[in-house]
């Protein structure tokens, strides 16, 4: 394993001076675009990363000019999402029944919307690229010669990472977005990863040049996700249990996120249904909100978690949600005693921060980036592997225990402090400032080379 004690961890930080900073960035999200709800089709935390950093690149004098796939074609060309912070539809393929895994033939027409859009600006018009995802890297990479500036990306999730801890069942990630991933770190001028995990993921699996990676840790709002006022927790709590329909004495346990194999959301059910067998009593008051709707390839089988939960008999114990705006998933995480992050793989887990944010201890996978979310022991509990009988265990065990969890309570709000969306976007900042500097001086020593030749 590669050492990764060097490299750039941009944070804590202060509000970097503005000198050196791009005047605009070109933001590339092709699959996905910030305007839409997370927790359902392809909108997840990279969505909620997108939108809380541009914001905030903005408000430090960066203008910010997102680039999505447009998906129906009533979406006006330009949308301002916030003030210095614009969001592009381009038109690339059918608008609507377009697989993610079909948009690798509609990246020429993305990529000659995003040059159009360019072209009709005056020259120089953006400083820098910074794409997220591997398809959106792709463009970058393309932008990255044709403009001349500084190429910054952000995978958010590896291919190679995902099929070494796939679910049982689920499909692989095609050789095309590995052979694809392998490009965009090879031409990218920084590679920002979300935890030094992931870090040593790309440099280790896709040979990324140590000297080219950064870790700069998302964020979570908490100004939004915040526990109740000191003195207030029972009462929040109830009414927060209210607005959902869930019973004041029940052990509520949630799960937020896409319905998919990688979240692994089938594993809590099976915990919750071993729980009936191990601890009767604790599993009587046992009520699962699942919270998010089906994404992926759970999309072949959207009802297969409700038929799981039937033939496990455990229908009367799980109540489904649709995904939730901002206020409302606030108030389902304080709704629940625990939040279970079964996950195979996340490369941060911005679900588990969420919660905890909110005062609610986290279950989860120790796998990926979950392994910085969560401080074992202190915010939550980490599970090693995807056995029902073991999360059944830790959660009774934490069911059983309300001492236990209010410590946990405790524990989770003072680690989610370490972590904003202000000390995200200072990191990117630190990085775009960088990019800029090393591009301007290759730029100087060519011109200096080709007057002394």
């Amino acid at each position: 394993m590669a050492r990764v004690d060097s490299l750039h961890n941009f944070g804590p930080c202060r509000r970097p001076a503005r000198s050196g900073l791009p005047r605009r960035v070109a933001t590339l999200s092709v699959h996905t675009s910030p305007l839409e709800q997370p927790g359902t089709g392809d909108a997840g935390g990279m969505n909620v990363y997108i939108v809380e950093v541009a914001k905030r690149v903005a408000q430090a004098g960066v203008e910010v000019e997102i680039f999505t796939r447009a998906t129906a074609s009533d979406l006006p060309p330009v949308v301002e999402m916030a003030p210095g912070v614009l969001v592009r539809h381009v038109t690339s393929g059918p608008f609507e029944g377009l697989a993610k895994e079909e948009l690798p033939a509609q990246l020429c027409a993305f990529t000659t919307g995003v040059l159009r859009a360019e072209a009709a600006q005056a020259p120089g018009w953006y400083d820098l690229v910074h794409s997220h995802y591997w398809l959106s890297g792709q463009v970058g990479w393309l932008t990255k010669d044709r403009w001349g500036v500084p190429f910054v990306h952000t995978a958010h999730t590896l291919a190679k990472v995902k099929n070494l801890l796939l679910a049982a069942g689920d499909t692989p990630e095609p050789k095309a977005r590995v052979i694809g991933e392998e490009q965009v770190v090879a031409e990218a001028d920084w590679l920002i990863a979300n935890t030094p995990t992931e870090a040593r993921e790309l440099i280790d699996l896709y040979g990324a040049d140590l000297d080219r990676v950064a870790v700069v840790e998302p964020g979570v709002d908490l100004d939004r996700f915040c526990p109740p006022a000191a003195g207030s927790e029972d009462a929040a709590r109830l009414a927060a249990r209210r607005r959902f329909g869930l019973a004041p004495d029940a052990h509520v346990v949630a799960f937020v996120g896409r319905i998919q194999p990688l979240k692994a959301p089938d594993v809590l059910l099976r915990a919750a249904a071993e729980l009936r067998t191990q601890d009767p009593e604790t599993a009587r008051r046992l009520v699962v909100a699942v919270c998010g709707g089906p994404s992926g390839s759970g999309l072949e089988r959207p009802a297969a978690l409700m038929e799981l939960a039937a033939g496990l008999g455990i229908s009367d114990a799980v109540r489904f949600l649709p995904p939730q705006p901002g206020d409302a998933l606030a108030d389902l995480y304080r709704a629940a005693d625990l939040v279970a992050v079964p996950s195979y793989n996340e490369s941060f887990g911005l679900v588990a921060l969420e919660a905890q944010a909110c005062g609610t201890p986290v279950v989860a996978a120790a796998v990926g980036g979950l392994v910085t979310a969560v401080r074992d022991g202190v915010s939550g509990v980490l599970v090693d592997g995807h056995d029902p009988v073991d999360w059944a265990h830790a959660i009774g065990r934490l069911l059983r225990a309300p001492g236990e969890r209010a410590r946990l309570a405790q524990g989770a709000v003072a680690h989610a402090r370490n972590f904003s969306w202000n000390r995200t976007a200072c990191g990117l900042l630190a990085i775009y400032r960088e990019a800029l500097s090393e591009h301007r001086a290759r730029h100087v020593a060519a011109s200096s080379a080709g007057v002394c030749s």
